[in-house]
């Protein structure tokens, strides 16, 4: 499933606007799943899918320890590529898959949380 959540959550990246710029980015032994350029602001997002809503909404799943790992990874990236000078972002998309096979269902949570570091 993380692969057709990647694709799928990656896909929105051009219809929202952003560029994106890489994807599953590995850093600090963890991995970025996009990092997009919306105008001069980078952002990380962070791709959760569900096939059902039985354990919960798939933004549930980015819990406190999630969001501190996130920014771990976005920090280390930031720092590798000299990019201390520029806005960023945290955004979550989320998928859930319909077992029917229906298209699935994406949700963007632009600027989900305030890092907590």
């Amino acid at each position: 499933m993380a692969g057709r959540a990647g694709a799928v959550g990656g896909g929105g990246g051009g219809s929202l606007g952003y560029r994106i710029i890489a994807r599953r980015e590995r850093v600090l032994r963890g991995d970025i799943d996009l990092i997009a350029l919306d105008g001069r602001t980078v952002v990380f997002v962070e791709v959760r899918a569900r096939s059902d809503l039985l354990h919960g909404h798939p933004a549930e799943s980015v819990d406190a320890r999630k969001q501190r790992r996130i920014a771990e990874l976005a920090t280390a990236y930031i720092r590798r590529h000299h990019l201390e000078d520029c806005h960023v972002r945290i955004d979550v998309v989320t998928v859930l898959f319909d077992p029917a096979g229906s298209p699935p269902r994406v949700e963007h949570f632009p600027d989900a949380f305030e890092s907590p570091l």
